[in-house]
């Protein structure tokens, strides 16, 4: 085909996974949808091939596929024009059950050509969780409701049974309702784009240039792997707890294995699943474990079909990154996640280690939801202000302030004002942490230091995540330093308590939350590096003059931040 042709069909189809996102952010009711974009939107083709996607939350971006087979599978022979599909079951294609998938089948002439999909994490999902979160589950069925593909519309006119069924299931239903309605709108809008973009070209163009498209995302992914060296690298990576045994770390180990365009990525020697809910399906392990290798990859390559070819992923059934039905699943793509991208980093950096990250400030935060007197309404939250530093890289810095790795800064923080208008919060101090930050030649991203005040009753609040451990804190690379865990406190009646990661704690109204997320990791001796840039840092308030000395070996005058240039120069000469 004419490349000029592919390349703008290709960029139709991305956009139109675009429309179907500003779509979402536009006329959905949570601000887990429109504030934090915390969603993924895809087309596939006729053959169940991913052939464009906006991975608006990177994890999610290879966790579709098995949700499109599913109810391909389930409803082959009964898939028409005005169906609308929904399921949200770990254990029947999805990957963990607040991101609802919905997906719509794309008929043209009255032949399938497409799906148009949308997926995102719903404020409820029922059970006993908070926002979807479960921190004692110890089952799937404590999670909240499980829908196996199901059909939501059937030629165009709803299932009211099936909607019934999920709403009594839910305490905040018009949230629920609501972001249910705004995905099967989304999708409609891929549906009238993609069917546009058939009249314009007709099948057989359209389906000509898909092979293309992928061909070159197959073909640029193995020139990538190429660029490794063959070899087998080995990492491992844990996480704090599992909500269930709070004293026990979990692991994941990984052997990576590079011959010639291939990788296998093995986790055979992983730890076992657990009781609690951690535990990560399939998909989602492979979706981290593609997020891990694709962002030292170059940007530029489609994250579709074709990119996946030459990867495998290799993970035993009954180990914590392939659980059996019932495990709990719910956190598998915050601290399970992080944790598979770390080992992957961890391992390719043993071979590519100028083009590999430090580790990223892991998430430790809250969910909350409840009755908010101030608006009348029920609502659902995750508290995404505090949010931790990216890790350095060699020749960059990391970036404050960006979130987890799971996200690659695709997560955005809500507007202050606007989340306290909409939850019975009121934020205290939101701002760089010192300190924070990993300690290198190019330093970690800052961290933040996030306190907020419960201003209503009858509240409940569930703290997940990890990096709350010195052995679980952001590593540094090539001789940089790590950055300090994550921290969480209640401050109450004058008191301040200490919240460990994975439990509900019990808040009332006067509550402060203080919250320090930590930086990036560091690359590089940070002996090293420049000395201007340290004393800008500190200038900033990013590093205090005692860190400075310390980590950097710059000596600065405390009020002026002038250089001590012959301390600097001694400083320097020892060892770090």
């Amino acid at each position: 085909m004419d490349p000029i042709l592919v390349s703008v069909i290709a960029n139709r189809l991305d956009s139109i996974t675009k429309e179907i996102g500003q779509t979402m952010m536009r006329t959905s009711r949570s601000p887990i949808f429109s504030e934090a974009r915390d969603f993924v939107t895809a087309v596939y083709d006729r053959h169940l091939r991913l052939v464009a996607q906006t991975a608006y939350i990177p994890v999610l971006l290879a966790a579709t596929p098995w949700a499109v087979r599913a109810v391909f599978d389930a409803y082959e022979g009964d898939i028409h024009d005005g169906d609308v599909f929904i399921v949200n079951d770990p254990y029947h294609g999805n990957n963990h059950p607040p991101d609802v998938t919905v997906l719509r089948p794309v008929f043209f002439d009255d032949e399938l050509c497409f799906w148009s999909l949308a997926k995102g994490h719903h404020a409820d999902i029922g059970g006993k969780g908070v926002v979807g979160y479960n921190p004692g589950a110890t089952s799937i069925h404590d999670e909240g409701i499980m829908i196996p593909p199901a059909k939501l519309y059937e030629r165009g006119k709803a299932v009211r049974s099936l909607w019934d069924i999920i709403l009594n299931n839910v305490t905040l239903k018009s949230l629920v309702e609501g972001d249910l309605h705004c995905q099967v709108g989304a999708t409609s809008v891929g549906e009238r784009s993609l069917k546009q973009l058939l009249a314009r070209y007709g099948i057989a163009t359209i389906e000509a240039a898909v092979e293309e498209i992928l061909e070159a995302s197959d073909r640029q992914m193995r020139q990538e792997i190429e660029r490794i060296p063959d070899g087998v690298y080995r990492a491992e990576s844990s996480i704090d707890n599992d909500g269930v045994q709070l004293d026990r770390p979990i692991t994941i180990r990984l052997t990576v294995r590079i011959s010639g365009d291939q990788a296998i990525f093995d986790y055979s020697a992983s730890d076992p699943q657990v009781p609690g809910f951690i535990n990560s399906p399939y998909p989602n392990t492979v979706s981290a474990t593609y997020l891990g290798l694709f962002a030292i990859a170059d940007p530029n390559i489609a994250h579709n079909d074709g990119a996946g070819r030459r990867i495998q992923v290799i993970a035993p059934e009954g180990s914590v990154i392939n659980p059996t039905y019932p495990a709990p699943v719910t956190a598998c793509t915050v601290p399970t996640a992080e944790t598979i991208v770390e080992a992957v980093w961890a391992a390719l950096a043993q071979a590519v280690p100028e083009k590999v990250q430090a580790a990223w400030s892991r998430w430790c935060g809250q969910t909350t939801m409840g009755f908010n007197p101030r608006t009348g309404r029920p609502f659902g939250e995750l508290h995404f202000m505090g949010k931790g530093g990216g890790g350095a890289m060699k020749g960059f810095d990391g970036w404050g302030h960006l979130g987890t790795v799971i996200c690659l800064g695709g997560l955005r923080s809500p507007d202050p004002e606007l989340h306290e208008l909409l939850n019975p919060y009121f934020i205290l101090q939101y701002e760089y942490l010192p300190d924070s930050a990993g300690p290198g030649e190019w330093r970690g991203g800052a961290g933040t230091v996030y306190r907020w005040r419960v201003d209503a009753d009858g509240l409940r609040c569930a703290n997940f995540g990890s990096g709350t451990l010195t052995t679980t804190a952001p590593f540094g690379l090539e001789g940089a330093a790590g950055a300090p865990p994550n921290k969480i406190w209640i401050i109450r009646d004058g008191h301040r308590e200490s919240v460990e990661c994975n439990t509900f704690p019990e808040i009332r109204r006067g509550d402060v939350f203080e919250i320090h997320a930590s930086g990036g990791g560091g690359y590089g001796n940070p002996r090293r590096r420049e000395v201007e840039k340290v004393r800008a840092d500190t200038r900033d308030g990013l590093v205090t003059v005692e860190h400075a000395r310390k980590d950097y070996g710059v000596a600065l005058d405390p009020k002026t931040f002038t250089v001590d240039a012959h301390a600097t120069t001694q400083l320097r000469a020892s060892t770090f």
